[in-house]
């Protein structure tokens, strides 16, 4: 069983707070109005006109039902207007109908665009941070909420807008009841007042859930991309894990289903009790007006005029106290969205940056280097200090968890040194442009990306600015033996891999991870760093693919990480790593006769092929 989910600490826990979720939304109207000024003033201008319809056509209503109680009681009248009046509310009928469908076509577009450029701005903002902040599983979280949660609830802009239309229209209605008695509007409104702070209640509780739910919810569509996935489909089957699978989603949404349950029952409940109260002071007007007419004080029009707006009132303003209640809920959303927006990178170019040398006269060199993980006081890396010279091939070595990957995502700056410094040609890195540094590295990790796209845009997407220029593209695929595969394939380099979209084909791991090479030999860099490049290869082909790396690296910088000693004695140096340190360094050939830890690992792996 699973335990039970954490409470968040950040979640807004007092009215304060969550009153103060409402100072998003007018950042939120100027987005909408940067999205298309043409489109919000037209949804402002034809609302404000419908919300007038309704209280000419109760006018129209009462002068209709005055004539004819005339007519009835033999009052000379001119017939002929009672059918000119009946005409007109026809054609405020019509109008009413052909606004309303131009509102909803213009609050359809805007609402399109806006989902949009939200969903643009949220990619554009995510493409700035630092890779530190998507292993962090709380800003993973906000940003989950961020682009779940504002995407599907941009109904406020809805929302929004109908209540200034309603509010409009309220307006027109209380003219009549304020002529009539202003004490009835103060009576009105005060009985709303309890139902709003009940359903304001709830509506924080419900957020509050789903915040904390955040986390389980990402768990559970994990779950379920597990259960129906071709990257998953033969383990789980050979294993036996779908019923475990399903049993695991199954107490999450049943989990989910209890909480949601037991808090909508009591918002039934509790909103039943609290709707008594406007119910009641309702019904006291309404005898009220029916006192006066019967007193004669009003005739049958002004009656039927005073109990339409009267009626259309209490409904306007339930409707409003409803729409302030969801708008305060959904203003807790969109301060997710802010909140993720506020998220700012610390690795970033400064102002006076520098362009990446070309070509690099001195080489790297860490002094000193130490770094650890957000959250973590143990250092992955301690007080390292090497040199890397221009046209070097290195290699690093080292168990796992010893620090090799991390020294190349420093090497790369996607993280910066906790402690020491990285020089490049005697200038620290963080003096250099971020873009222009790493378009000089090339990279393929361990778990590349496979994506689904066509071959050449596979391979093209390592120099994106290059992405329409085949020749380049063929001769990277020539050089990391890719253009094999790729020829043949049915559609050759215009071929769709990977199986998520139609006429795909997929590829075997060995296949995919030439396809990666090719990526990385796309930048034309000046420094090549492949992490276990041929982990998934053959020997056969492991062997064609160091050898084309020795030929392509001639002149170039290159760091090779590779648990396959077979490979790795083909760098001019080698850096044994453990425990953050490194512990030896050397040529294959000075490093074996040492009886170090490189040579403890060497006989290691020698000895499973003797």
């Amino acid at each position: 069983m699973r335990p039970a989910p954490p409470k968040s600490g950040d979640a807004p826990q007092t009215w304060r707070e969550r009153f103060q979720a409402l100072r998003n939304v007018p950042p939120l109207l100027r987005m909408v109005w940067q999205t298309s000024p043409i489109l919000t003033v037209s949804t402002l201008l034809l609302r404000a006109i419908s919300a007038l319809f309704p209280l000419a056509t109760l006018w129209i209503s009462k002068l209709i039902i005055d004539l004819v109680v005339r007519a009835i009681r033999h009052q000379h009248i001119e017939r002929s207007q009672i059918w000119k009046l009946l005409i007109l509310e026809g054609l405020l009928a019509v109008a009413s109908d052909t606004t309303g469908r131009f509102v909803s076509l213009v609050d359809s577009l805007l609402g399109d665009r806006f989902t949009n450029q939200v969903s643009i701005r949220l990619m554009e903002h995510a493409n700035s941070l630092d890779l530190e902040s998507f292993e962090d599983p709380v800003f993973y979280d906000k940003m989950e909420r961020a682009r779940r949660q504002t995407t599907s609830r941009l109904g406020l802009l809805a929302s929004l807008a109908g209540m200034g239309q309603q509010i409009l229209t309220l307006l027109t209605m209380l003219s009549a009841v304020i002529l009539f008695s202003p004490w009835l509007l103060l009576l009105l409104v005060a009985a709303t007042i309890p139902v709003f702070f009940g359903e304001t209640k709830f509506a924080m509780l419900n957020y509050s859930m789903l915040y904390r739910y955040t986390p389980e919810r990402r768990e559970l569509d994990y779950l379920r991309y597990l259960g129906a996935s071709n990257a998953s489909a033969k383990e789980i089957k050979i294993f036996g894990l779908g019923p475990y699978l399903v049993e695991r989603a199954r107490v999450l949404f049943e989990r989910f289903y209890g909480e949601n349950r037991r808090l909508a029952i009591r918002r039934a409940l509790d909103g039943s009790l609290l709707n008594l109260v406007p119910t009641a002071a309702y019904y006291s007007a309404y005898a009220l007006i029916l006192l006066r007419a019967l007193a004669g004080a009003l005739t049958i029009g002004d009656l039927t005029l005073l109990i339409g707006a009267f009626s259309r009132s209490r409904s306007i303003m339930e409707g409003l106290v409803s729409g302030l209640v969801g708008i305060s809920e959904q203003a807790l959303f969109i301060k997710d969205l802010f909140d993720f927006y506020d998220t700012v990178p610390t690795i970033f170019s400064r102002p006076e940056a520098l362009p990446a040398p070309r070509p690099i006269r001195d080489g790297f060199e860490f002094s000193h280097v130490s770094f650890h993980y957000a959250g973590s006081d143990r250092n992955v890396l301690d007080n390292v200090s090497f040199r890397f010279y221009p046209g070097e091939r290195i290699a690093l070595v080292g168990e796992n968890g010893a620090g090799k990957t991390t020294l190349v995502k420093l090497l790369s700056r996607l993280y910066d040194p906790t402690g020491g410094r990285i020089l490049l040609d005697g200038t620290d890195l963080r003096d250099y442009n971020v873009d222009g540094l790493r378009q000089e590295i090339g990279v393929i990790f361990q778990d590349y990306m496979r994506y689904d796209m066509l071959a050449n845009e596979n391979i093209g997407v390592g120099r994106i600015e290059h992405l329409g220029d085949e020749a380049r593209i063929r001769g990277s695929a020539e050089k990391s033996l890719a253009a094999a595969v790729v020829s043949a394939l049915p559609e050759s380099y215009r071929q769709m891999l990977g199986r998520r979209f139609e006429g795909g084909v997929d590829l075997s791991t060995g296949q995919w991870q030439k396809i990666a090479l090719a990526r990385a030999y796309m930048r034309d860099a000046q420094i090549l760093i492949l992490d276990e490049p041929t982990a998934s290869l053959d020997a056969r082909a492991e062997f064609e693919v160091y050898q084309r790396f020795v030929e392509l690296t001639t002149g170039k910088m290159a760091v090779l990480i590779s648990h396959r000693f077979s490979t790795v004695r083909m760098a001019d140096r080698i850096l044994v790593l453990e425990h953050g340190r490194i512990v030896e360094q050397g040529s294959h050939q000075s490093l074996v006769p040492l009886g170090g830890k490189y040579a403890e690992l060497f006989e290691l792996q020698a000895a499973g092929y003797r």
